[in-house]
């Protein structure tokens, strides 16, 4: 949620920076008129208010003098009715107000590239060579269906499209991909395995921004009003919703594994084969607290920690930056990284990694008490995909595809499938 305070002094800029989004044409007039009606009333109160107070310490002085003290108790009576009129007033306009700014998007860095859309993204490094094959590669949904460890069609019968189904040692390579993954931030990196529900509840998903202008994209449990998780960033990050954490905390590095569940909306007919993009798939997740001052280092390691998984995996990569009208709701600035996929013929997105800035901790009311002034601040959030379990399984099969249809295991691997070093078909 952006800064009343920031869209109050310089409406024009915010307004500009929103519009850099290319995702609609912003305005913030009426967040002011209400702002500027909010203001008022405050004011107004805190003068009735302060009279109520003056007259009260007047009143035992006045009895004394014997003054007639019932004209004087009916204006206090009209006054406290004023006072009760202007709260349910000043509760109306706080609601509306927040209403508005809960659909407003972040506000992009004023340093990541202006643009209309990923084609406008830039490229920051290349990591590995694409494997030049001796033979017709396949695309992962019909190796992992000849080798009988994918089941799409069985995945359908029993849910429905964009369902999968992993089998046997498809099974356990996406097991051995979950651990391998938690493996390297937990025990190479520095962060701490959480392990949370699958669900949660409408305030959570407010805070990391995908209520209320996101509702059609999430499976919601309507009895309970409970959302399935979209990405373990949402537990993670309200894990300390309307806490205020000790200096010494910080910086706090989460990570944890998950399914993950999203209706897709608007996305048909894209990438419906296969496996990079169901409504169900499973991620592990790195989310951060920071300090602001040093929130923009955190992403530059935390986008380092996940690029990590695929050097130690072998698989080709790219980093890019997204531009202004790429970059997600609540991110401030992103990193996509894209692995090479040989049945695209391109890099395809396996992990974004974001910083957004105070924005989802206005949201969640996530601040921190600064050591010199003594006063309370918003943290700085962070989050990224460490990675795309489903997408990594894919990169897997299409890059260590042999020309008998079998899958080498990548080395780093091999311990956590139980000494296996390939998968054949039986």
């Amino acid at each position: 949620m952006l800064d009343i305070k920031r869209i109050r002094e310089n409406p024009e800029a915010v307004v500009k920076a929103l519009n850099s989004r290319n995702s609609g044409t912003f305005s913030v007039d009426h967040i002011l008129e209400l702002d500027d009606k909010r203001r008022e009333i405050i004011g107004r109160v805190e003068q009735l208010k302060a009279k109520k107070n003056q007259v009260s310490k007047e009143i035992p002085q006045r009895k004394l003098a014997g003054e007639d003290l019932q004209p004087l108790f009916a204006e206090m009576k009209a006054v406290s009715e004023d006072i009760k009129k202007d709260d349910d007033a000043l509760a109306d306009i706080e609601k509306q107000l927040r209403s508005e700014l809960l659909v407003l998007p972040n506000i992009p860095n004023p340093d990541i590239v202006l643009g209309l859309d990923d084609s406008d993204n830039r490229e920051v490094r290349k990591w590995g060579e694409p494997r030049q094959f001796d033979f017709e590669p396949k695309a992962h949904w019909d190796l992992g269906t000849d080798l009988g460890i994918l089941d799409f069609d069985r995945a359908h019968k029993l849910t429905g499209a964009r369902f999968s189904m992993f089998c046997g040692q498809g099974a356990r390579l996406e097991r051995a991909l979950i651990n391998f993954m938690l493996h390297v931030h937990t025990v190479e990196q520095d962060y701490t395995e959480m392990s949370t529900p699958y669900m949660v509840n409408r305030a959570s998903m407010t805070g990391t921004g995908q209520l209320p202008k996101f509702e059609e994209d999430a499976f919601h449990l309507e009895k309970e009003d409970f959302f399935m998780v979209p990405t373990a960033e949402v537990p993670l990050t309200n894990t300390f919703r309307g806490e205020i954490l000790d200096n010494d905390m910080l910086p706090i590095h989460f990570t944890a594994y998950t399914p993950c569940f999203r209706e897709e909306a608007g996305s048909a007919g894209r990438d419906t084969r296969g496996l990079i993009r169901n409504h169900q798939f499973d991620k592990v997740e790195m989310v951060k607290f920071a300090r602001p001052s040093e929130s923009y280092d955190e992403l530059e390691s935390m986008t380092n920690d996940a690029e990590e998984i695929l050097k130690q995996l072998k698989i080709p990569y790219r980093v890019v930056e997204l531009c202004t009208g790429d970059i997600g709701f609540s991110a401030a600035k992103t990193y996509d990284i894209e692995v090479w996929m040989p049945s695209y013929n391109r890099y395809v997105e396996i992990s974004s990694c974001s910083n957004c800035e105070d924005f989802q901790a206005r949201r969640a009311n996530i601040r921190y008490r600064d050591p010199v002034t003594k006063h309370t601040q918003y943290v700085h959030t962070l989050n990224g995909s460490g990675l795309a379990v489903g997408r990594t399984f894919a990169a897997v099969l299409e890059n260590y595809q042999n020309a008998d249809g079998s899958v080498t295991i990548p080395e780093k691997l091999v311990h956590f499938m139980g000494g296996l070093t390939k998968i054949e078909a039986k």
